[in-house]
């Protein structure tokens, strides 16, 4: 079946599974392509703007994913979870004369939300989306950490600085989309390396630097065997500790890596699967960064999913999940849900409810079943109620929409949507989307220049502001952050960490998929390679033989 999309127009393919799927969770067939009911999710996700106001309830200076202008309450983790309030205090009756998304609205409105959107952490006030993490700073989207800074999508690591999708490794910098790693800088889609720089689709390798397509080497440099002495002796001549030194080796090596294969898809064990950086999954289409799924479409950033479509975000044992965003551990049969941390089923447009089940229209819920805009009903007038409104929400075209990007409490350039999904300021206000500012006025031009060389960086350097040579935006080093560059003889970044994060995800290829044929043997296969990019790209078979 084709559908035109109801925003960009385009067509986009609705398969008998995707059919099967909406029957079973009993929801009309989408009105928008997959690209933009992904962005309509992601403007609802704030996870890199934080700011300093003060709690709603207790007073005290926070930090928050909401500014103090926010057009509701805002209270800080403690205050929030405290059982002098109830988020059933705001419930109300469903009014049939008016749409369910602007009753949704004003609900959100009335009650508190929580500042940040994170769980069991111990000294790590400023990071989101975050569970079970010590001593971290401006980390987003992870969980197990401890000692790490600068980093999105970490998961079980430890002193690691400046990352994007590493698992399970240890004193890592600038690493991208690795897994148990060691000591390494600037690693690049490879696993089980130790003392390493410079590598990219590498497995089991160590004291190699500037190496592509390796399997279990020693002291390898670019790609040629070395002894232990004349690795040694290429290395100091490489001057990794000086700004000026990696500028180069960072170019240098991108333009080495042209000379390679590249692989149609980075995964490991998977079946039947087409997308990106997937991990022991199973008939998981159209998928990105994702481990250990079932039968899914759509899916993206999420662990341990089956039998679920258009989901962004977390997971942990999720089962019939449709149209979510940050909906994780237990969670099972929800839709159109805007972070269900866990423990919940049977619930539709619902946020941040815990431990409860068949909920309609709900926030802040805890522990509590059978509620409409967070009004509990007995079982029976549930049901009754529930679906008249959806009968209603037929009528009004707002059954089967996620939440509309128009109510976000966020600024479209505030979300995950402007960093998937960029827009410039005129198109997105155009489109009726929020937008702020940014204070770019407020920056200060810094006086101290840093030091080329980490071995001349003075301590005193953690008591300066310092300016991003990119944007001009102000920022600071941590005594934590200083402490790892000496340890690693690493230079200090001219860089804030935005922008960093910047030139990091421009390494992953986009979460868009294209036919081609292998360069080599011309077999046909789904690729995030456009085909207009001059890298020569393999099928599996291909770039499993030519691997060393």
């Amino acid at each position: 079946m084709k559908n035109i999309c109801a925003v960009s127009g385009q067509e986009f393919e609705i398969t008998d599974e995707d059919v099967q799927f909406y029957e079973k969770m009993e929801v009309p067939v989408p009105t928008l392509c997959p690209e933009e009911r992904q962005r309509r999710r992601l403007a609802w996700r704030n996870e890199r703007n934080l700011y300093r106001r003060k709690c709603d309830c207790c007073n005290k200076s926070i930090i928050a994913i909401f500014p103090s202008d926010a057009p509701f309450p805002v209270y800080c983790m403690d205050c929030w979870w405290l059982d002098s309030w109830s988020a059933k205090d705001y419930g109300r009756d469903f009014d049939f004369s008016r749409p369910f998304f602007e009753q949704y609205q004003e609900l959100l409105h009335d009650m508190p939300q929580i500042a940040m959107v994170q769980s069991m952490n111990e000294n790590s006030e400023y990071i989101n989306y975050a569970g079970s993490n010590k001593n971290c700073y401006l980390m987003f989207n992870v969980n197990g950490d401890e000692d790490c800074l600068y980093g999105k999508d970490v998961f079980g690591c430890t002193n690691c600085v400046d990352n994007l999708s590493l698992y399970d490794s240890e004193l890592c910098f600038e690493c991208v989309q690795s897994t148990q790693c060691y000591s390494c800088k600037f690693v690049w889609h490879s696993q089980n390396c130790i003392d390493c720089a410079f590598l990219d689709h590498c497995i089991g390798c160590s004291n190699c630097f500037g190496c592509v397509n390796l399997r279990n080497k020693q002291y390898y440099f670019l790609n040629e065997k070395c002894s232990k002495e004349e690795y040694s002796q290429k290395l100091k001549a490489l001057r990794m500790n000086e700004t000026s030194g990696l500028e180069k080796l960072m170019k240098h090596f991108q333009g080495f890596l042209q000379k390679f294969p590249h692989r149609y898809m980075v995964g490991v064990q998977n079946e039947d699967c087409v997308g990106n950086y997937l991990q022991n999954c199973k008939n998981a289409i159209d998928c990105f960064n994702s481990t250990d799924l079932e039968d899914c479409r759509y899916v993206c950033d999420f662990i341990e999913g089956k039998d679920c479509m258009d989901v962004d975000s977390f997971g942990f044992d999720c089962e019939l999940i449709y149209e979510g965003q940050a909906i994780g551990r237990g969670v099972k049969d929800t839709a159109f849900g805007y972070v269900i941390p866990r423990g919940g089923s049977a619930m539709r447009y619902c946020q941040f409810c815990h431990f409860s089940h068949d909920l309609f229209g709900c926030s802040g819920i805890r522990s509590t079943n059978f509620c409409i805009l967070n009004k509990e009903y007995p079982k029976k007038e549930y049901f009754r109620l529930r679906n008249k409104i959806i009968e209603h929400m037929k009528k009004t075209g707002e059954w089967g929409e996620f939440f509309p990007i128009e109510i976000s409490p966020f600024a479209y350039n505030e979300t995950a949507a402007q960093e998937q999904f960029p827009l410039t300021k005129k198109d997105a206000l155009s489109k009726g989307y929020k937008w702020k500012e940014k204070e770019s006025s407020n920056y200060q031009t810094s006086n101290f220049k840093i030091p080329d060389d980490i071995t001349k960086v003075p301590d005193t350097i953690c008591n300066e502001l310092l300016a991003c040579k990119c944007c001009g935006k102000n920022y600071k080093i941590q005594k934590a952050e200083l402490k790892f560059y000496k340890k690693m003889n690493l230079p200090v970044s001219h860089k804030c960490p935005d922008c960093r994060h910047a030139d990091r995800m421009n390494l992953r290829n986009p979460r868009n998929l294209w036919g081609r044929k292998c360069d080599n043997c011309k077999q046909e296969f789904q690729t995030t390679f456009a085909p207009d990019r001059p890298e020569k790209v393999y099928c599996e078979k291909c770039y499993l033989d030519c691997t060393e």
